[in-house]
């Protein structure tokens, strides 16, 4: 049975790219194989969170994890800094990285040595004790992450050529169908760049971000561009392949005005969320058993990591 393991960061709301590019496919994957899913809050650290916004986040995320379908009966779910065996890891593996491979890492090279913490050089290789620690055959992940995970591997070969086998060497997982969701002015959907859809969001807010879509200045009656249009670009998301292709063709046609297709991408969206969001003030409901779940999770996944941590200081002549 082949393990997954992916996380992600608590640094702000849960958007529809967030959603399409991976929570969706998290879901999709919880009857094929072990998957491990975790909130990566060790990660969020390297940009100096509020604490209390930190902690509020990792919840959020938790339970939006569960009103979009993520299970504790099929899925390891857990909280990163529950583990604390998960820095002692990245300690260890540091003392094995070249400086020269973190200087490659997309994070280094997009912000500049002046412009950047100690934990963020180190990025890489707490996402690779992340990976390691739980045997992870998969990790699902979009084309911007790849780098991490070859690193991962890269480290692990060299850890398992001087001590032993003791790592599993990942493989990366590609994502493909939704790996890119573009955001309201037509880059990706970042919270970085402010152009996301929040699918937690008030009604109002979620319309006024769909109304402020970038379009071009194409008339009502003139034929649309689909391909390379905003708009269509996230409603497609919502369609099947043979309402993609009616989509297609009403553009190609042109008589339909941009605020229309907002419109109609508003209704599409809000009612894809509305049953989650049903589903989320249950769990808000029931917060304690959704502790007393996430405690048990929490408790499996250290243990494994426990068992992993001691075969590592074993390896390296450290004592347990």
């Amino acid at each position: 049975m082949r393990r997954r393991l992916s996380g992600i960061k608590p640094t702000g709301k849960i958007h529809l790219g967030n959603y399409f590019g991976a929570i969706k496919q998290y879901i999709d994957n919880q009857d094929n194989g072990e998957n491990f899913y975790f909130i990566a809050d060790y990660h969020a650290l390297t940009t100096t969170p509020d604490p209390k916004q930190l902690a509020e986040n990792s919840w959020d995320i938790i339970l939006d994890y569960l009103a979009f379908g993520l299970d504790f009966n099929k899925s390891t779910i857990f909280i990163q800094s529950s583990i604390p065996e998960h820095a002692e890891l990245c300690w260890i593996l540091s003392n094995l990285t070249p400086f020269g491979l973190m200087k490659r890492a997309h994070a280094f090279k997009a912000k500049g040595e002046e412009k950047i913490n100690v934990g963020t050089f180190l990025y890489p290789v707490l996402m690779a004790a992340d990976i390691l620690m739980y045997d992870a055959d998969l990790v699902p992940v979009g084309k911007d992450q790849k780098q991490h995970v070859e690193m991962a591997r890269d480290i692990a070969i060299k850890f398992n050529s001087i001590y032993g086998e003791v790592f599993k060497i990942p493989d990366v997982e590609i994502m493909e169908e939704y790996e890119t969701v573009k955001g309201i002015d037509g880059q990706k959907m970042s919270k970085s760049y402010g152009n996301t859809i929040e699918i937690f969001a008030e009604e109002n807010k979620i319309k006024k971000q769909i109304m402020s879509i970038v379009t071009d200045s194409r008339g009502v009656e003139e034929p649309k561009d689909y391909e390379g249009c905003n708009i269509a670009s996230l409603y497609k998301l919502f369609l099947n392949k043979e309402e993609q292709q009616l989509l297609k063709s009403r553009y190609e046609k042109g008589n339909i005005g941009y605020g229309t297709l907002k419109k109609e991408l508003f209704e599409k969206i809000n009612n894809f969320i509305e049953p989650i969001r049903n589903r989320r003030k249950g769990l808000v409901k029931n917060i304690e058993d959704v502790k007393k779940e996430l405690e048990k999770s929490s408790s499996f996944a250290r243990g494994i990591a426990k068992k992993k941590i001691q075969q590592v200081r074993k390896a390296i002549g450290l004592p347990n």
